[in-house]
């Protein structure tokens, strides 16, 4: 097999039912939902097998589902078929629920960082937000943009958010508090949440 194809060297790159341009905002979209899953991978080279198995398990679930929604959002052919579903955003919010229990309660914005891992979560964390602010361009150009894209990329963010948490609590590192933050928190929830 060969990995190069020169197909790409005018600036165009194949998508499942046509070619676009590199630069073109599907491809930053679903481009930067790869670059997300590479830093998932890059988190699980740096948590421990035995205190984060359970962590490790939904990682690896997550980068299937990136894979998915990168897909989705490539796909411009008449016969879609998305294969990002529900039951990925509900195992999210599910996810979420139980590391806002196990982590201490929360009532500032806190510093990304504490430990390595947690550090690189925050990565992850913040180019999901980027992902979804592209997904959000995508939409207002193409009324065919999948929204569970956009939705699980939203979930994920805020999973990210709450794993770092836990990752520091698993490894007795405190979270660091912004010193200039208002309480926005309660019960582990933004207060504009209802």
């Amino acid at each position: 097999m060969r990995l190069y194809t020169r197909t790409g060297d005018k600036g165009k790159t194949s998508i499942i039912g046509g070619r676009v341009d590199k630069d073109d905002i599907r491809v930053e979209a679903y481009g930067t939902v790869d670059e997300v899953n590479c830093f998932v991978g890059q988190v699980m080279t740096e948590l421990d097998g035995e205190i984060f198995k359970d962590v490790l398990t939904d990682l690896e679930k997550i980068q299937h589902e990136l894979f998915d929604c990168g897909g989705d959002l490539a796909n411009i052919s008449d016969k879609i078929e998305y294969k990002l579903q529900n039951e990925a955003i509900n195992y999210l919010e599910t996810k979420i629920d139980e590391y806002i229990q196990e982590a201490p309660e929360l009532e500032r914005f806190i510093l990304p960082g504490g430990t390595k891992p947690a550090a690189s979560i925050h990565i992850a964390r913040t180019v999901t937000r980027r992902a979804e602010r592209l997904v959000v361009s995508l939409m207002k150009t193409d009324e065919k943009t999948p929204e569970l894209a956009l939705k699980y990329l939203n979930r994920l963010s805020d999973y990210f958010f709450a794993l770092a948490r836990v990752v520091n609590f698993r490894l007795n590192v405190k979270d660091v508090e912004y010193v200039r933050s208002a309480k926005v928190f309660r019960d582990g929830k933004r207060k504009d949440d209802k």
